[in-house]
């Protein structure tokens, strides 16, 4: 899967000292603009104001949502919908907005995702419905993954998928994850259930190679 990523830089920077910067930090000095991802099909962008329709419609989709929340009306997912924009401004990183590069609609959102709590360095997604079976998930979350581990210098990538979504245990698997076990979401999602898939950087270059 061919996949470029648009920076400033490949991944290092120099202090005022000279010492070299860890790679998790090239992203906190990165603007939102100098953060794109394409690949083949997909445009992998930080959140956008013009994003909102498209996110409102899949969070407002029963089976589109079930296992991201599950159905909000407009105002509920307009407060999620800042939480991930905001994320990009506090925490340098957060899901990306999935761009159709045939269409230039907005089909999802996938990558990044490590709000307070979570059980670990998590890379998620979520497409539109009528935009499943055309393989965007894993076209869009290998990408994130390779931005993850390069540019975040995370170490792993974990996907916290619920036991009966069949399909996204298809695409972590895809992915080259494996099933690590149950997990457990922080307040107030404690009580939902869901299993911890993953694998690690060295796996992830590995099968990459």
């Amino acid at each position: 899967m061919k996949h470029e990523c648009k920076a400033l830089d490949s991944g290092l920077r120099r202090h005022d000292d000279g010492e070299h910067a860890p790679r998790r930090k090239v992203v906190s000095r990165m603007t939102r603009q100098d953060i794109r991802i394409e690949t083949e099909r997909l445009i992998l962008r930080p959140t956008l104001p013009e994003d909102f329709e498209g996110w409102a419609a899949l969070m407002a989709d029963e089976e589109n949502s079930r296992h991201i929340g599950g159905p909000q009306p407009r105002a509920t997912a307009w407060r999620g919908f800042l939480t991930m924009a905001g994320a990009w401004t506090i925490q340098g990183y957060a899901m990306f907005s999935v761009i159709e590069k045939a269409t230039g609609r907005w089909v999802g959102r996938l990558g990044p995702w490590q709000p307070e709590g979570w059980p670990g360095t998590e890379v998620g997604w979520g497409i539109v419905r009528d935009a499943w079976g055309k393989g965007y998930a894993v076209e869009g979350a290998a990408a994130a993954i390779d931005w993850a581990f390069d540019t975040l210098g995370w170490s792993e990538v974990i996907h916290c998928i619920a036991p009966d979504n069949l399909a996204s245990q298809s695409v972590a698997r895809k992915l080259g994850s494996t099933l690590r076990g149950p997990g457990q979401l922080p307040a107030p999602f404690e009580q939902v259930a869901v299993e911890i898939w993953g694998q690690s950087r060295d796996q992830w270059r590995h099968r990459r190679a």
